[in-house]
């Protein structure tokens, strides 16, 4: 099946889902935060340590977060830190 066919998911869990404007990326690390944020999916934890540590090697400061499980949306506690602790997020997927 191409991916034509196949519709886009909001991955939010948004109820009404709007379309924003993608951000542009930082053009440096420096002074920034970088959120580390483990879904809870098998082997994510691992994907963010290696992360974790090629970050750290360059000076770059990082954050953990994490959902208590992969089959429910994170708690609004913990997006409410990300969003006032972090510059950036990177959200690890793994299986």
């Amino acid at each position: 099946m191409s991916a034509r066919m196949n519709p886009l998911h909001d991955p939010t869990a948004e109820l009404s889902p709007t379309r924003r404007p993608r951000r542009a990326p930082p053009k440096s690390l420096d002074g920034k935060v970088v959120a580390l944020f483990d879904i809870g999916k098998t082997r994510s934890d691992e994907f963010l340590d290696s992360l974790e540590k090629l970050l750290t090697e360059r000076g770059v400061r990082t954050a953990r977060y994490a959902k208590p499980t992969n089959a429910k949306t994170a708690p609004i506690e913990t997006l409410q830190a990300v969003a006032t602790e972090a510059d950036l997020v990177v959200s690890a997927l793994a299986d």
